[in-house]
């Protein structure tokens, strides 16, 4: 839990500077779980976005203007724009040490040339520059406390006129549904970190010796994070993980709690080699790496675009590989009824022999003959049919498998391609890293037939070429990351003497060493070729096969989709996968 009473109280502060006073000029749905509200306050726009997702639930400024997440209008959406689109936002308060903000909003008589600037972009109907008939008072109470977090819309008369997420009776003890009263989530009963004293930390120590000395901090102050408790431990001790003990320095302790909340605010950005690690309002001194921000909304910016950018991309990826495998399934069901039908094909001569046998022996059929034994062979007959009947049913048979003949193994060829082309896509998708390279794979996912388009226009996405990285020898690889950036290496970028390098019997990337012609040393071959291990099915692998070929070598399989081709290797190199940016040693 990072985002705590502690970080509110910063957020609050900032809130209560560039907002109080403010017009709300524009309200919008970010998403199933999120709010976003556009404030006109103190000459300039401010973007105000309020979440109550699971996992990311906050209140902040943000320096960018939050999108549409949810299309239609939703009854909360009609609510917030009868009750605050077009309101001043008279108060911003924050229930003591409690992780809720109350922004109380006055929409009464309004004009023109109050202050206000009309929106600039699309959304006009978001945006009430005429009268409102009578005052409205309402309340939009956020609760940030993670499964728990709601966004609840209050009237003066405080019953809930409705929420973000509907918590009935049956599902808690305290209700959050429209029509019924709005309660402040029950208060722990806990001390205050604000108030801390010697004494009261030394009973710690009683109750829980050998214990973790922060969370047991945690489990005895109100409003007190994990990451909070830490930094306190840190200050007062010289180590987060300090364990309870009688010999404790109580005095630095309690000093330590209380200066979390000394102002001014000092937020700050802790950073690791994945990205953003931690944020706080106050130094953070435990954790590496630690850098301060102009605002606690600033920190909480970079912190989140990192985190919710990396679970987007995660439910994207595994949406597109969802659907991707239902066509799969397709594909293969395909397939199988092809195999199936070729299978008859090939029983195609037996078919006509059988109908000619038949005919020939008809004279010596008796009524209801259920077999016909010919030099050793035996046909199987109809009883309710004639002779002459179970001679037709072999000839249309005969005519229907010759007629497929020439179509199934084709067709069959072309459905095994697509397998393959398909193949090709979920190994790259499951590589692909960022939205846009993964956006990209599902349109040509779409382009290629795989994926039907969802209906409407969509906005033309910039294609991402492919990766290029310079050789310790200075030679330039060119990696496709997708099936139009495969072809495009091959058949675009590739001349007829480079080197082309895909992993052996595993679907992934096409890799280009632009050699000229000229011999390649065997440190840049090596690199390339661990680059198509690194860019496969075979990443995991602790060493891989790797095919080598020149590129005049390498041909489009006929009807395959894009980046689907044949080739004759040269020469197959066995080497560990390698990253773009890992050291590549010789063979």
């Amino acid at each position: 839990m990072l985002f705590d009473a502690l970080t509110l109280a910063a957020v609050v502060d900032e809130l209560r500077a560039a907002l109080i006073g403010g017009r709300v000029q524009r309200v919008r749905l970010t998403g199933p779980l999120g709010v976003a509200l556009e404030v006109f306050a103190h000459g300039r726009r401010c973007h105000l976005l309020l979440s109550a997702h699971p996992q990311f639930a906050r209140v902040q400024l943000t320096a960018t203007r939050p999108s549409r997440g949810v299309e239609g209008e939703t009854r909360l959406l009609l609510l917030l724009r009868k009750y605050v689109l077009g309101g001043r936002i008279v108060t911003i308060e924050q229930p003591d040490l409690e992780r809720v903000v109350i922004l109380s909003i006055v929409k009464g008589p309004q004009s023109r040339n109050m202050e206000g600037a009309p929106p600039d972009g699309d959304d006009t109907d978001d945006w009430e520059p005429l009268d409102s008939p009578e005052p409205l008072h309402s309340e939009l109470v956020v609760e940030t406390m993670e499964r728990r977090a709601n966004i609840v819309l209050v009237g003066d008369d405080n019953i809930i006129l409705d929420s973000i997420r509907h918590v009935t009776p049956t599902m808690s003890r305290r209700p959050v549904a429209p029509h019924e009263p709005y309660e402040l989530p029950p208060r722990q009963d806990k001390r205050d970190p604000r108030r801390a004293t010697p004494e009261g930390l030394r009973a710690l120590a009683a109750g829980q010796p050998g214990a973790d000395l922060a969370r047991a901090l945690v489990g005895a102050y109100r409003g007190l994070s994990p990451l909070a408790a830490r930094e306190a431990v840190f200050r007062a001790t010289g180590a987060a993980d300090t364990a309870l003990g009688p010999d404790l320095p109580w005095t630095a302790l309690a000093l330590a709690l209380r200066g979390l909340w000394e102002l001014p605010w000092q937020p700050c950005l802790a950073h690791s080699g994945e990205g953003p690690l931690a944020y706080a309002p106050y130094r953070l001194t435990h954790l590496p790496n630690v850098a301060p921000q102009p605002s606690i909304s600033a920190a909480l910016d970079a912190f989140y675009a990192a985190r919710e950018g990396l679970a987007s991309h995660q439910q994207r990826r595994a949406a597109l590989a969802a659907a991707l495998g239902e066509s799969r399934a397709r594909l293969e069901r395909q397939r199988d009824q092809l195999t199936h039908e070729l299978k008859q094909v090939a029983e195609l001569d037996r078919l006509r022999w059988e109908g000619e046998m038949i005919l020939g022996f008809m004279h010596t059929l008796a009524p209801g003959q259920t077999a016909l034994e010919v030099e050793g062979r035996r046909i199987a007959l109809d009883p309710a049919r004639t002779p002459l009947e179970n001679a037709q049913e072999r000839f249309r048979a005969y005519d229907k498998a010759r007629g497929a003949r020439a179509q199934v193994p084709e067709r069959l060829r072309e459905t095994e391609a697509r397998l393959a082309g398909l193949d090709e896509l979920l190994a790259l998708l499951a590589l692909a890293e960022g939205y846009e390279a993964i956006e990209q794979i599902g349109r040509e996912a779409e382009e290629a037939g795989y994926l039907r388009p969802p209906p409407g226009r969509r906005p033309k996405m910039r294609r991402q070429p492919p990766l290029r990285v310079v050789s310790e020898d200075g030679l330039a690889i060119f990696v496709g990351r997708s099936a139009g950036q495969n072809a495009q290496v091959t058949f675009t970028i590739g001349a007829a003497d480079d080197l082309w390098l895909h992993a052996r019997g595993r679907p992934g990337a096409h890799v280009l060493v632009k050699s000229g012609g000229a011999d390649v040393p065997e440190r840049t071959l090596v690199q390339a070729a661990g680059l198509a291990a690194w860019f496969s099915a075979a990443r995991g692998d602790a060493a891989v096969e790797v095919d080598v070929a020149r590129r005049r070598l390498v041909r489009r399989v006929p009807g395959g989709p894009p980046g689907l081709v044949s080739y004759r290797a040269e020469r197959t190199l066995r080497v560990a996968p390698r990253g773009p940016d890992e050291k590549h040693s010789g063979a």
